[in-house]
Formats: C-alpha cells, structure tokens, sequence
C-alpha cells in the first residue's frame, strides 16, 4: 500500500506514493515515475536503491484515474502484460505530467526534504520523464529506455534543467531510426546528455528481469547517481 497522498491539482481526487526515506536528513528528493507496470515490486526496489543513495524517493501511482494501486509482473505472464499496455493506452499522459508535478512540489515540501527535486523514470516514466524536462520546474531529470522521445523533440528548446537520456541500443521499441533521431535532435544541446549502451535491450536496468545487464546498469546507475549528487546535495 502507499505510504502518502498526494491531491491532485484538478480537483478529481488524491493518489497514493511509495516513500522510501533515506537515513540521514535534510536530502533532495527524487520522484521515481513508473514503467508499464505501475508501483511493482521493482519500482519499490528502485525507490528503496535511491533512499540508500541519501536521497527521499517518491513513487507515485499513475494509473490511479483508471485503477488504484496496480502492481503488475512482466515476467508472470501475458495477461500481466495485457494488462499493462491497456491501462498505459488508456492514460492521460498531460495528466499524468499534472499528477509528477504535484509530487514534485509536494517532495519539496515534505518533512526531511531540502527543496530539491529530480525525476527518474523508466519505460513509460522514462517518456514522463523527458515530459518533466520540458514542462516542469524540477532540478533534473533522468529518463531510462524512454519509448517515443523521438516524437517529443520539439519541446527541447524548453528543457532549461539538466536531463540525462539512457538508450538501449537493441531496444525493439525503440528502433535504430528513433535512436538516431534522439541524438541528432539533443546533440549539442546545453542540459541535456544522451547515453547508447550497446548490447542490451529495453529494461536493461531492472533488476531481476530477464533484460538486466548488470555491466550497462551499473554504468548507467552510476552516471544517474553522479547527477543526482551534483544538483540534489
């Protein structure tokens, strides 16, 4: 169950987070954003990684206009992954943005925090995440395996905080073309970085899945993690 609710800022109602603190406070606070999958086990184990970094991990659940509290498993089965797509199709993703901007301002002002606020998602949060870059006031922003940036190039010109991109390069959703397409269309620009690692595909990073590659993880954590030190504290 979430730990924290958090209302909405159109009125429709509250959501709930997962929070996993970090042991010693004052920290900056990162807003962990979902996969398909919603606030699973591994988004918890995520947030829980981030909380033994020093920071306040926050973990909001995205599907709530649809369904309350999903955790799904993507190695359970198809249904599992039926289900996923669905409700990730049937998401509001300006809402979605709406909802992580709440989360922001309410992490800037939770018991413990130091006002300073990062996103980091993956999958579908790793998409939110290039969102938050250019639509919200976060401190930085970090999206891994993003689907569908290639699409969102044009708002680049608003990313004003640092965004750092990490790409699977056999990632099947995101082909050759799309990849080129994130680098020509980033390259060159003053807050944001794009990372390929060669060799691995979508959902590299999530530990325990049967894509993790501990080698491009843990490069990848760790320039995540030299971030979040950097502008968080």
């Amino acid at each position: 169950m979430p730990e924290i609710s958090i209302a909405a800022t159109d009125g429709s109602g509250s959501f709930g987070a997962y929070v996993a603190m970090p042991k010693t406070t004052p920290a900056g606070a990162v807003v962990m954003i979902q996969e398909i999958f919603g606030v699973n086990g591994t988004m918890r184990t995520l947030s829980d990684w981030v909380a033994e970094m020093g920071f306040i991990a926050v973990s909001p659940d995205l599907f709530w206009r649809q369904e309350k509290g999903v955790q799904l498993d993507p190695d359970a089965g198809q249904a599992q992954w039926d289900k996923a797509f669905a409700l990730m199709k049937g998401m509001d993703q300006d809402k979605a943005v709406e909802d992580l901007k709440a989360t922001v301002a309410h992490a800037r002002a939770m018991q413990g925090a130091n006002g300073k606020v990062a996103t980091m998602g993956y999958c579908l949060g790793g998409r939110l995440a290039f969102m938050m870059a250019a639509r919200s006031d976060a401190d930085a922003n970090i999206s891994y395996y993003g689907v569908g940036l290639e699409g969102l190039l044009g708002e680049a010109g608003a990313i004003k905080a640092p965004l750092l991109v990490h790409i699977a390069e056999k990632d099947k959703f995101v082909p050759p073309e799309a990849q080129a397409a994130i680098s020509s269309g980033l390259k060159g620009h003053a807050k944001a970085v794009v990372h390929i690692y060669p060799g691995v595909d979508h959902a590299f990073g999530r530990r325990g899945g049967h894509a993790y590659d501990a080698r491009a993880a843990t490069i990848a954590d760790g320039r995540s993690a030299a971030l979040l030190a950097a502008v968080l504290g």
